[in-house]
């Protein structure tokens, strides 16, 4: 019983060590640690847990929890659960890190183009008219050099919507295979 108890808390240790990793790593994708750790918990548990559970377990306000787990629901990274026989919501990690790397990046990508195809939307008539009327050479070359900017903008666009289509497909998977020979199942789903 005591050789068990010392491998339990070493797994506990084992998995509090990766859950800072997950942690420390999502701050590159510009999540908080405290988000992160929140799917960690959730990566490593057993089975569903509550917002209390959870609550318990990374030591933050229910209120810091209930945020984290909205950043990670709309990321598509903790799935809610029903849970029969519980009248509150239940939470799962998404332990597909293909499929949560491609649901963050493709959300990014799209993200970026709208903010900018608005900004290219409402300043491409001014630039026009002005590449076409304007009263001196220098504003119609700057207009002509900010058209031609949009211009490669959008090209740089469609190319990352071809990826981010590619990668929501999992058409990727063809050009870039994952050289997994036990579950080579990702190009699939």
């Amino acid at each position: 019983m005591v050789e068990q108890d010392s491998d339990m808390q070493q797994i506990e240790e084992s998995r509090d060590i990766l859950i800072s990793a997950i942690a420390q790593t999502m701050v590159i994708y510009g999540v908080t640690p405290s988000v992160g750790r929140i799917y960690g918990v959730l990566y490593f548990a057993d089975k569903a847990l509550s917002l209390d559970d959870i609550k318990d377990q990374v030591a933050m306000s229910k209120g810091s929890v209930s945020t984290g787990l909205r950043d990670l629901l709309d990321t598509e990274m903790v799935i809610k659960v029903w849970k029969k026989g519980s009248r509150k919501d239940h939470y799962i990690a998404e332990k597909d890190f293909f499929k949560n790397f491609f649901s963050f990046f493709i959300k990014n990508l799209r993200q970026e183009r709208n903010i900018i195809s608005r900004a290219n939307e409402q300043v491409e008539d001014t630039l026009k008219d002005i590449a076409a009327n304007g009263t001196s050479e220098e504003a119609k070359k700057m207009a002509q050099g900010d058209l031609e900017d949009i211009k490669q903008t959008m090209i740089y666009f469609e190319w990352t919507m071809k990826l981010a289509n590619a990668m929501e497909s999992r058409e990727i998977f063809k050009y870039f295979p994952v050289n997994n020979d036990d579950d080579n199942d990702h190009g699939s789903s």
